[in-house]
């Protein structure tokens, strides 16, 4: 218990430092040229999203360029939410598991998220209503195995991160540029969506059957 308190209370500190110094941090990343510091600072603001991450991947993206800048956010919230996994994982499991089966409803769902974990988190990363947190924390209070979770969630930002580098960097040198940036991207999404609905569709059948 004591572990777990203390756990809680680390995150919570260093998210009110981010919280009294984000602008700070902001001009930091628009000045710095250290681009592992960089990707450091960037994993840090993805674990402790006081600031918006599609904040701080426009931020990276009109500093470094839409390639790097989208590599950088994408290398800083990739490993941010294994690291986030790993931290409930690791701490909060046991705990999570009985609540995930404690009701059969509940349990149904969980037991097909588990089954076809790979495909269901990386849907669930293309679409970006979804918070990543949610993401994070549901998988791994599951039994969702580390290895899947780890790609298919890493595979699952990337088209996001891009969209957020893209936007950074057009806003800085073609703000026109940016709303075929965004509509494309929205064509993107529509498809995923679709996607996954039809595959929702199809597992629940399958669940039910």
């Amino acid at each position: 218990m004591r572990k777990k308190l203390l756990m809680a209370l680390s995150y919570i500190g260093v998210a009110i430092v981010i919280y009294l110094y984000g602008e700070a941090i902001l001009a930091w990343f628009q000045l710095s040229e250290n681009l592992l510091l960089v990707a450091l600072m960037a994993i840090v603001m993805a674990l402790f999203p006081i600031i918006p991450y599609p904040v701080i991947g426009g931020v990276i993206g009109a500093a470094l360029g839409p390639s790097l800048g989208a590599a950088i956010t994408w290398v800083g919230s990739a490993a941010a939410s294994i690291l986030m996994f790993l931290f409930i994982r690791y701490g909060f499991q046991e705990w999570g598991e009985r609540a995930l089966h404690r009701y059969k409803s509940i349990d149904k769902v969980t037991t097909l998220f588990e089954r076809n974990a790979f495909l269901a988190i990386l849907f669930a990363r293309l679409l970006p209503f979804i918070p990543s947190i949610i993401i994070n924390v549901y998988a791994a209070l599951s039994r969702v195995g580390f290895l899947s979770y780890a790609i298919a969630s890493s595979i699952g930002k990337i088209p996001a991160m891009l969209l957020f580098a893209m936007v950074g960097d057009n806003l800085m040198s073609d703000p026109k540029s940016s709303i075929t940036t965004i509509a494309v991207y929205g064509i993107f999404l529509v498809i995923s969506l679709g996607a996954y609905r039809l595959w929702l569709k199809k597992r629940a059948s399958q669940g039910l059957a």
